[in-house]
């Protein structure tokens, strides 16, 4: 049985207002995720790393760039844009020179029997 890979979802903030912390985190409750908040320091790296879920994030404050390595891509977030990363897709996170503050969630995929 193939395993297929679902592709990494990018979403762009299109709201006139800057995103508010609760207004992200009611998208995410409405969703039925269980979202957390977490802040970085400025220029910060995250090495490349890969779940063993789908992982949903939100950037609240700040800029992220995410390299997708096995796809040669760089995806720029700033506040208010959403990516979901697909469990077992390799990734890495670099922070802007703001730093970032993200409010992120695990989806838990289920199987489907066969």
């Amino acid at each position: 049985m193939a395993i297929r890979e679902l592709p990494v979802a990018i979403t762009h903030w299109q709201g006139s207002q800057h995103p508010s912390l609760s207004t992200i985190m009611g998208i995410m409750k409405n969703e039925g995720l269980r979202p957390y908040m977490w802040s970085t320091l400025p220029n910060h790296r995250y090495g490349i790393r890969t779940h063993n879920y789908d992982k949903t994030l939100f950037v609240i404050d700040g800029t992220l760039e995410i390299h997708l390595p096995d796809s040669n891509k760089i995806v720029h977030l700033r506040s208010g844009d959403r990516i979901t990363i697909p469990a077992s897709v390799r990734h890495m996170t670099v922070v802007g020179a703001t730093g970032a503050k993200c409010v992120e969630a695990s989806i838990q995929r289920t199987r489907r029997r066969q």
